[in-house]
This record gives structure tokens, C-alpha cells and sequence, in this order.
């Protein structure tokens, strides 16, 4: 659920998200993946983290600059290792 209005502006910060959910820095469970998406009301891009039942866990709001050049980022994970 999106449920704030932080938006991810960077890639740095994308990778950051993204080692917080790899290192289970929220306390998510049953983490499945993570994608880029959009919102079907207002084609809002933003990162969805998926459960194993591909449901969505937590989203989080991007721009339109990290959608477009975070893709390789999100599927080949981040290349930081905390």
C-alpha cells in the first residue's frame, strides 16, 4: 500500500530502498520481489514490493526519471552490499 507522499528522486536513493527491503530493514514477510510500476488510476510510477503471491506489500512513489532508468537497477538488484 502507498499510503505517504515520499517519492523517490534518485537512483541512489532506489538502491537505498532496495537495501532496506533486502536486508529486511521494514520487517516485511514473505518479500516475493520487488517491480516498477504504475498506478492504473493516475499512471503514477512507483516501486511495488511483491509477497510470494505477487500482492503488493509496501509501494513506494518514484519519478518518472528513476521509472525510466531504474529498471536495471530493479532487476539485477543493487551492486552495495550492507
Amino acid at each position: 500500500m502507498i499510503n505517504d507522499n515520499e517519492v523517490i528522486e534518485t537512483l541512489e536513493e532506489l538502491e537505498a530502498f532496495l537495501l532496506v527491503i533486502e536486508n529486511g530493514g521494514l520487517g516485511l514477510n514473505n518479500v516475493g520481489g520487488i517491480a516498477l510500476a504504475t498506478n492504473n488510476t493516475n499512471g503514477r510510477p512507483f516501486v511495488a514490493v511483491l509477497d510470494d503471491n505477487h500482492q503488493l506489500l509496501l509501494g513506494r512513489w518514484v519519478t518518472q526519471d528513476v521509472f525510466d532508468s531504474g529498471k536495471d537497477l530493479v532487476r539485477k538488484g543493487p551492486k552495495k552490499r550492507h
